[in-house]
């Protein structure tokens, strides 16, 4: 049961309650970041972010995913957390298609290097063709590699930058962009103030310091106000949705 608590308290919300809270706040492209994190800050557990997330956590992240246009993220979190098969389940793809979406929101991957391996089921099981951005450091041959299974973008010499990746995206009529990780993509955002929506999820847990957080690669510089837009709760958890003003 998720309850929620502003913007007006109401109990035991139901998938389309929480997808009205949730709905795009604004035209063209729209980016939105979605983590969990501890009570003390860390963004994984043992290097995944699995074990922080409870129910509530998890049904959020599955109907965030039903209004993406593409799901964008870096190669980092692609190796520690799979992303292989269908990103939704039955459901989740219905309503896509009631709703005027194709079925399977499009995957994006950030690997400057393509340190990644064409034959995994990230690329083999994937219900659509992934895009895959990536550097002029990858060589040729590496990029040739994945162009039977992925379409390859190649933006920036040395590194991927994020919010280019964004522009590409939005130029082919993929605005809603949900970029599920991890902290060298967001850092990038975060730097050239890019980030439209954060969704955190705070998990009641303590990790005793153990943990890259959130914002561990953001480098120092202006701080970014957000503004709260939502805020839920279930099992002591607490779901927060924060908008750039």
């Amino acid at each position: 049961m998720i309850n929620q608590l502003l913007p007006s308290p109401a109990q035991d919300l139901s998938d389309d309650q929480i997808l009205g809270l949730y709905g795009r706040s604004g035209p063209g492209v729209w980016v939105r970041f979605n983590f969990v994190s501890t009570l003390d800050g860390a963004a994984t557990h043992d290097g995944v972010s699995g074990p922080l997330g409870n129910d509530g956590d998890r049904r959020i992240f599955a109907l965030t995913r039903r209004q993406a246009d593409v799901i964008l993220v870096g190669a980092g979190t692609i190796r520690a957390e799979g992303y292989e098969g269908p990103l939704l389940d039955d459901a989740g793809r219905d309503w896509r298609i009631a709703n005027g979406y194709p079925g399977h929101p499009a995957l994006a991957i950030v690997s400057g290097s393509l340190d990644l391996d064409p034959c995994s089921g990230l690329f083999t099981r994937s219900p659509v063709r992934p895009i895959v951005f990536t550097s002029e450091r990858a060589s040729a041959r590496r990029r040739e590699a994945f162009s039977d299974v992925a379409d390859v973008v190649v933006l920036g010499e040395e590194t991927v930058d994020g919010p280019a990746c964004a522009a590409w995206l939005g130029g082919r009529g993929l605005n809603g962009i949900l970029c599920e990780g991890g902290p060298t993509l967001f850092a990038g955002f975060v730097r050239d103030d890019a980030v439209d929506e954060l969704c955190l999820s705070l998990s009641p847990l303590l990790s005793g310091g153990r943990g890259r957080g959130v914002g561990a690669d953001t480098p120092a510089g202006d701080l970014r106000r957000m503004r709260l837009a939502s805020l839920l709760e279930s099992d002591s958890a607490l779901y927060g949705r924060w908008l750039r003003p």
